[in-house]
């Protein structure tokens, strides 16, 4: 059975009026404790997708529908890519073990975090908000969107929605995840692939259409969990594999000096929040080999399957329509810069012609007791000139940008 039935009884609903829905000229102080929660009890529709009882919480709701609107994101574009059709899973984008999926359309990504992470995100939410606000959405840092609980049979599970890194039509064909540090900072055998590769609101809020949002999202962020549609895997590489690789950022000079400006603010801002131990994800689309693997693909389809859309995601069977690609077709290595935030291309003397996706993610671990007790452990192991990756924030900081500036060309 089609995963888009789990929540078709939704459909008799007007959900345009969403768009309805008055927005505060300012936000309050109480907006950022605010929270909006639905309980279904006894929904007998697809027992075999959905539970007779869930509850689903929403966290500052106009908190983050703020900063979708300061990040230039639609409410039901947002709306229609976490629910229109099934997330993907993916472990592109984070720790080792953390769960993770993007949405069918590639645009966000779905992170599983911890209680913690949901209280470290409410203590951060006001600086972050104000910081977003003062660089007008020009960040590196994760554009947080969302923050959810589903609960089934007690069971807990925390959910924040960020923009994907990565395009959703340019395919990353290498990815590092850096630090700035050399201790322990290289995939595992495990990581690697097994042969060589080619180098190339208000809270109680009584809106009805508010909570069938929010029901919408509740039923599709259960069948994710569910019923899981496996991404191709990625493995993630870390600094020692980046310098071993002689991998470099071939970017021009005037992107070169925005990007490290964004990035000085950025680990600044982190330092004043006593945040350490974030990443600089780097994804690569070598655009000579994606066109050559758009060749092959084209020449093994079978010519009576059917026609194709021509887009790079394609549109999923259960769903309506697929608007990211709606508009004329772009070239090869070519994207839109209003999806595809985080893209800069390389210069014209770069040895390949790529496209670098780079963005700060895994932002909410703060310098606490844990932490300095690891700094303490790693040093006396590794001698106090080691480049451990747990240090004070000010430090983290200073090493990180420094060793991004080195990679750059």
């Amino acid at each position: 059975m089609s995963l888009f039935a789990c929540y078709s009884f939704l459909d008799d609903f007007e959900i345009n009026e969403l768009s309805h829905v008055q927005i505060p000229i300012m936000l309050m102080p109480d907006d950022f404790k605010a929270y909006s929660k639905i309980k279904v009890d006894n929904h007998l529709f697809n027992k075999e997708n959905m539970p007779s009882h869930f509850k689903f919480k929403e966290y500052c709701p106009l908190v983050f529908r703020n900063l979708r609107e300061r990040f230039g994101i639609d409410d039901q574009d947002f709306l229609n890519s976490l629910t229109r059709s099934a997330p993907l899973n993916s472990d592109a984008q984070g720790r080792s073990g953390a769960r993770f999926h993007t949405s069918y359309d590639k645009r966000y990504v779905i992170k599983i975090i911890s209680s913690e992470d949901v209280a470290e995100m409410h203590n951060i939410l006001k600086k972050y908000h104000q910081f977003i606000v003062e660089c007008h959405g020009n960040t590196l840092l994760p554009q947080f969107l969302g923050i959810y609980r589903l609960t089934v049979d007690g069971d807990e599970t925390y959910m924040i929605v960020t923009r994907n890194v990565f395009s959703h039509r340019l395919s990353v064909y290498k990815k590092y995840d850096l630090k700035g540090s050399t201790v322990a900072r290289e995939a595992s055998e495990k990581e690697k692939p097994s042969q060589p590769e080619d180098v190339p609101l208000r809270p109680k809020s009584g809106n009805v259409q508010q909570r069938l949002q929010t029901l919408r999202i509740a039923t599709r962020f259960y069948c994710a969990m569910k019923h899981v549609r496996d991404a191709k895997e990625l493995p993630t590489y870390k600094d020692n594999d980046f310098i071993n690789d002689g991998q470099k950022i071939c970017i021009d000079g005037e992107n070169k000096k925005m990007f490290l400006e964004k990035l000085r603010k950025d680990v600044e801002f982190l330092a004043q929040l006593k945040l350490m131990d974030y990443s600089l994800l780097v994804g690569i689309h070598d655009v000579e080999r994606a066109e050559q693997d758009d060749v092959e693909s084209e020449d093994n389809e079978p010519e009576d399957e059917g026609e194709s859309d021509g887009g790079g995601i394609g549109t999923p069977p259960d769903s309506p329509s697929n608007t990211l690609d709606g508009t004329k077709p772009l070239s090869p290595g070519e994207f839109d810069p209003a999806i595809d935030v985080y893209a800069i291309k390389s210069n014209d003397s770069a040895p390949r012609k790529e496209v670098y996706f780079m963005a700060v993610i895994d932002i909410l671990q703060h310098y606490d007791a844990k932490k300095k007790a690891a700094h303490a452990a790693k040093t006396v192991k590794h001698g106090a000139g080691a480049e451990i990756s747990t240090v004070n924030p000010e430090q983290y900081s200073k090493r990180f940008y420094d060793f991004i500036t080195t990679i750059l060309s």
